[in-house]
């Protein structure tokens, strides 16, 4: 009776150990590296724009003004008793099945931020 598993590689059904250390092996002569994901994600290298022994007097220095953040406000309406209830209804829906979409989407109709009434049709 043999122990172990039977496989492919070892159809003997011998039981294969190894090691928890690895080793890194230099790529062999002539082969490429495989890049890092890190390096895959940056793309490819790109040329110096001047050689590598240019040296200048001083260096300069370039101004850039701050960005400018752009926020605009949601479109408000005016909420009724009804959007009020309707909103704190789908709040409580959306906490008792776990939905945040649900329970977002009420808050927005409690305070009229929904984007209900933003378009008009003359």
């Amino acid at each position: 009776m043999v122990l172990g598993l039977r496989s492919r590689k070892h159809p003997g059904g011998t039981t294969v150990t190894t090691t928890t250390t690895t080793t890194r092996h230099p790529p062999k002569h002539g082969a490429v590296a495989k890049p890092t994901l890190m390096q895959r994600l940056r793309g490819p290298r790109r040329a110096r724009a001047h050689p590598a022994t240019t040296t200048r007097a001083r260096p300069v220095r370039t101004r850039r003004a701050p960005r400018a953040t752009h926020t605009t406000a949601a479109p408000r309406r005016k909420t009724s008793i009804g959007d009020k209830v309707s909103g704190a209804m789908m709040k409580l829906r959306g906490s008792l099945t776990r939905r945040p979409g649900v329970k977002a989407a009420g808050t927005r109709r409690m305070h009229g931020t929904d984007g209900r009434g933003t378009r008009r049709y003359y």
